[in-house]
């Protein structure tokens, strides 16, 4: 018998199975159907996870209410090793006869809901026509309640890619990152998604939502296009404060709020559809062994890295266009190199990494060697009584690794102190008062607190520990192995990559660079160590970035391999990075972990993390400035003036709106962008430009 207290049944049931799931499709009085999503107990049986509310639902003006898709029958074929269901749908027949388009329905078509013997999820196709001219509310596709009648709201944790990453009792469009209204995400712009698959997980199984983003509409009525893109809306509540009910909502709907839905509404207001009008979903609901991380990353080796394309420039190019910039205008004569963010027409003593590099290997001798001589200039105005700058250790401490690289007559100071910081757990908690002391958490705390003194964080120990590798590798002190084992012991509690940007957003905010850091310092720790365990959370850490990395793009908008810098505002009330993609953070997790000899596409082989690499270097040649480029140009959110004259050619903006696919905030140097080519011609495999 059916488990789902909120469909009246009618007595009649099919059932799609295999190993890996159960789906009952069960008909209601008024027709076929809704669906019961049995998953692996552990135990060699099967156990209720989710209900498949409807095959579809629509909502349209002159209708008393929103109408199930439903069908009278249903048509079961089996081809090769597939099993199909398939229902021909229209509205639901309401009451009185007759008064509601004379109970003609808007809409008719077909869902067909398939499962192979071998695969871990149902395939879900709905194809529908109009039948005449109406307007349109909303179109709903799957609409999964997950927990409904069985455990409730209940979860380990749930991933919207680019916009959420929930832990256990923690809700969606909550305010626990964001103050309001950025916290509403219930139906973001499409755009601000990631990769198209929402996930969830309890008691060990992980759900799946898995989407086409984008399809084609056609149209056949005169003065309509054809061939118009559709975006597919998904829909995300956990809880499923959406219904008030005791469950958790994923869903897909159109239209999308690329194309008439107002963002976090759940109906649109009378959309004009023509007669013969399709409109098509296609998705997959996906059972997974682990947690809403390992349903991302099945995702991810089903449908494959996407191919980023061909460069804006060959690499050979566009690393020579930075080296050249450092000779010419990015130097300021008497000042020094042009710093970036805070560059407005002036230098600062400083020595951009890429410079060092090529002045090592460059193939250039006479452009290494004005290099060369500018270098020379700067580190003998540093080393001028005026210029010299007493260090700051307690700030270096919060940065220890950096710290010791350019100051190792420090490291054994700076590695004694993180023992002494240490907890006897293991831990390197919070100190806001301390070595993580910042405006922005002054400022913020006016507000609210972003963290409290001793609150801990992945990061935060991924960051120590890294230090006190460092301090080992060239001390060789008992007490800093002890410290780097009982750290990475501690850090095995965290799950969620958490505390990367602590200097300016919420401490346990999901992260991106907290990925990469707890990555690093964990494969660093199994080479120092042999523990297996630690070589597997290492894996676990930089698939962690993939949630924040955009796996696909829009057709008429390239975004491809952009990454969010993590799931928060800057303070409450500054920058929403749900709404703003950022680069760099990405290419200093890869450009460090190729610093210490990890080049992940050996690590985990699974995935194919080369290609990763060269697509986020692809999307960073986007971001780059060239007055010379119009389409750049027009992209750019800067002042004419600061670009017209080429004095900002190669660096790089700040940060990239989805939305408007604009280019701004601050301008950065390119020397991490050059650092990052350099890498990707070192791998061994030949990059494909």
């Amino acid at each position: 018998m059916p488990r789902y207290r909120d469909a009246a049944y009618g007595g009649e049931t099919v059932v799609l199975k295999n190993a890996h799931l159960r789906l009952e499709v069960h008909k209601r009085i008024t027709g076929w159907g809704w669906g019961e999503l049995y998953v692996p107990d552990g135990s060699g049986g099967m156990r209720f996870f989710a209900v498949l509310e409807h095959l579809g639902e629509l909502s349209a003006e002159g209708l008393p209410h929103a109408l199930r898709l439903e069908s009278t029958s249903y048509t079961s074929e089996r081809e090769g090793n597939c099993t199909r269901l398939r229902f021909a749908v229209r509205t639901q027949e309401v009451e009185p006869s007759g008064k509601h388009f004379g109970n003609e329905s808007p809409i008719e078509g077909e869902v067909v809901l398939s499962l192979a013997d071998d695969e871990p999820y149902v395939r879900y196709h709905m194809q529908v026509t109009a039948q005449f001219g109406f307007k349109l509310n909303y179109l709903r596709g799957p609409w999964l309640r997950v927990g409904a009648d069985s455990f409730g709201t209940d979860k380990v944790d749930a991933i919207f890619p680019g916009i959420e990453w929930l832990r256990g009792e923690e809700w969606s469009s909550g305010t626990d990152w964001f103050a309001y209204p950025e916290a509403l995400r219930v139906t973001p712009h499409p755009h601000k998604v990631s990769f198209p698959c929402l996930a969830i997980s309890h008691g060990g199984v992980g759900l799946g939502l898995c989407y086409q983003p984008d399809s084609v509409q056609t149209v056949s009525t005169s003065g309509y296009p054809s061939n118009l893109l559709r975006y597919v809306q998904p829909v995300f509540a956990s809880p499923n404060f959406v219904d008030r009910r005791n469950d958790h909502l994923l869903g897909l709907m159109w239209p999308s709020v690329r194309q008439g839905l107002a963002e976090n509404a759940l109906s649109a207001d009378g959309m004009p559809i023509v007669s013969q009008q399709q409109l098509a979903f296609d998705a997959q609901i996906a059972v997974v062994k682990g947690d809403s991380l390992d349903v991302i990353t099945e995702w991810v080796k089903e449908t494959g890295m996407p191919e980023p394309g061909k460069p804006r420039w060959p690499w050979e190019e566009a690393y020579q266009r930075i080296i050249e910039a450092y000779d010419t205008h990015l130097w300021l004569p008497g000042e020094g190199w042009a710093t970036g963010s805070f560059y407005r027409g002036k230098g600062d003593l400083y020595v951009p990494e890429c410079v060092r590099g090529y002045i090592d290997k460059g193939a250039d001798a006479a452009l290494a060697a004005r290099l060369k001589e500018k270098v020379t200039w700067v580190e003998g105005e540093l080393a001028k009584p005026e210029n010299v700058r007493e260090p700051d250790l307690n700030g270096m401490l919060a940065r220890p690794e950096g710290a010791m690289i350019h100051h190792p007559e420090l490291t054994e100071q700076l590695a004694d102190q993180l023992v002494a910081l240490q907890t006897p757990e293991g831990d390197f908690p919070y100190d806001p008062n301390g070595r993580h002391t910042t405006g922005l958490i002054s400022s913020a705390a006016y507000w609210r607190p972003i963290g409290h003194v001793g609150d801990s964080a992945i990061d935060l120990v991924a960051v120590a520990v890294l230090g006190l590798i460092e301090a080992h590798k060239r001390l060789r002190k008992d007490s800093y192995l002890t410290a780097i084992r009982r750290g990475l012991e501690f850090g095995l509690r965290f799950d969620r990559p958490e505390g990367g940007d602590w200097w300016e957003t919420p401490l346990n905010a999901p992260n991106l660079l907290a990925a990469g850091n707890a990555a690093i310092a964990y494969y660093l720790g199994y080479e120092l160590f042999d523990e297996p365990a630690y070589k597997a959370r290492a894996v676990r850490w930089i698939r962690s970035v993939l949630p924040f990395t955009y796996l696909w793009q829009p057709i008429d908008q390239p975004m491809l391999y952009n990454t969010k810098p993590c799931l928060c505002s800057t303070a409450w009330f500054l920058s929403d990075w749900v709404s703003k993609c950022v680069l760099w953070e990405v290419l200093r997790v890869f450009g460090d972990s190729w610093r210490h000899g990890i080049d992940w596409g050996l690590v985990d082989p699974e995935l194919d993390w080369h290609t990763y690499h060269r697509g986020i270097l692809t999307a960073v040649l986007r971001w780059m400035v060239d007055h010379k480029d119009p389409d750049w140009v027009w992209r750019s959110e800067f002042s004419g003036d600061w670009i017209a004259d080429g004095s900002w050619d190669t660096l790089w903006s700040d940060t990239f709106d989805p939305v408007k696919g604009s280019y701004g905030g601050g301008p950065i140097g390119g020397s991490a962008i050059a650092e990052g080519i350099h890498i990707l011609m070192q791998y061994a495999y030949s990059p494909r430009s």
